[in-house]
C-alpha cells in the first residue's frame, strides 16, 4: 500500500504541511483519521511521492525508500485526553487576526495553511493572532472555500487536521525560534462545512527545552466544539529552517 501527498497541500515548499500529512498517515496506518491515532514524524514529507505504508500490529510505518517518514499508533481520545482551549467569539478571533504576525515573518510563506504568499483561494488563509488577557493564545476565523469541499459540502477530515496544525506554531514567536511540527493526534466529532463561519483557537504551555506542546481547537460560530488536537513542536536552529 501507498499514499501521496499531493503537491498543493504543502507547508515548506518541499515538503507536506504537517497536520495534513499526519491525517493521511492516520487514516493509512490506522484506517480512520477522525480520532484514535498519534502520528510521529520522523522527516519532512516529501510531495507527490509515492510513500511505503507498513503495518505493525495495531501501527505501522510511513518510508520513502528505506527512510522512516513516519510513525503512527492508537491514541486515546474522548473527554480528558488532552486540554482543550475555551473557545472566543467570532468577533474576537477576527480582531485577533489583526496582530497575525506572519505577515512581518513566516518561515514558509507559502505553507497551505497559513502562508501569507499562497496564491489567493489556494489555502486556508488562516491568521490565527494573539487573543489578549490569555497567555500564549491565538485565534482566527475560518470559513471553508468551496472547493475544500466533498459532494456533499464537508471538509474532508485531512483538512480539519491542517487547520488544527499551524495556529499550535503561531501561539509562540516564530521569528525567534522557528518549529516544525514533530507529533500531533486529533480527534473530529463533526466535520466543517464549505460556507460556514468557523473560529480556530489555539494555545501552549512554555517551552520545555527544544519542544512545545501546543492544544488546538475548531468550533462554530455559537461556540460548539467541533475538533480538538494536540501537538508537540520542535525548535531548531534558523540555519536548518527547510527552505520556504
Amino acid at each position: 500500500m501507498a499514499v501521496v501527498i499531493p503537491g498543493r497541500f504543502n507547508g515548506p515548499a518541499a515538503s507536506g504541511n504537517g497536520g495534513y500529512s499526519c491525517a493521511v498517515f492516520a487514516r493509512a496506518v490506522t484506517g480512520g483519521d477522525r480520532g484514535g491515532a498519534v502520528v510521529t514524524l520522523r522527516t519532512p514529507p516529501p510531495l507527490d511521492t509515492a510513500l511505503t505504508v507498513e503495518h505493525d500490529g495495531d501501527g505501522g510505518r510511513i518510508l520513502h525508500g528505506g527512510t522512516l517518514v513516519a510513525e503512527a499508533a492508537p491514541s486515546p481520545t474522548g473527554p480528558g485526553a488532552w486540554p482543550v482551549p475555551p473557545a472566543v467569539p467570532p468577533a474576537t478571533a477576527r480582531e485577533a487576526q489583526r496582530r497575525y504576525r506572519g505577515h512581518e515573518f513566516h518561515p514558509f510563506p507559502g505553507c497551505f495553511v497559513c502562508g501569507p504568499g499562497r496564491p489567493a483561494r489556494d489555502g486556508l488563509a488562516l491568521e490565527p493572532g494573539a487573543v489578549p488577557g490569555r497567555a500564549a493564545t491565538v485565534a482566527c476565523a475560518w470559513e471553508p472555500a468551496a472547493d475544500l469541499a466533498d459532494g456533499a459540502g464537508e471538509i474532508g477530515a485531512p483538512l480539519v487536521w491542517a487547520a488544527l496544525d499551524c495556529p499550535g506554531a503561531w501561539t509562540q514567536d516564530l521569528a525567534a525560534h522557528p518549529m516544525v511540527l514533530g507529533r500531533m493526534a486529533a480527534e473530529i466529532t463533526a466535520l466543517p462545512r464549505a460556507g460556514e463561519p468557523y473560529v480556530v483557537v489555539a494555545s501552549s504551555a512554555p517551552p520545555l527545552g527544544r519542544k512545545v506542546l501546543s492544544h488546538t481547537a475548531l468550533y462554530d460560530a455559537e461556540g460548539a466544539l467541533l475538533a480538538s488536537a494536540a501537538a508537540t513542536w520542535i525548535t531548531i536552529p534558523s540555519g536548518d529552517v527547510p527552505p520556504a
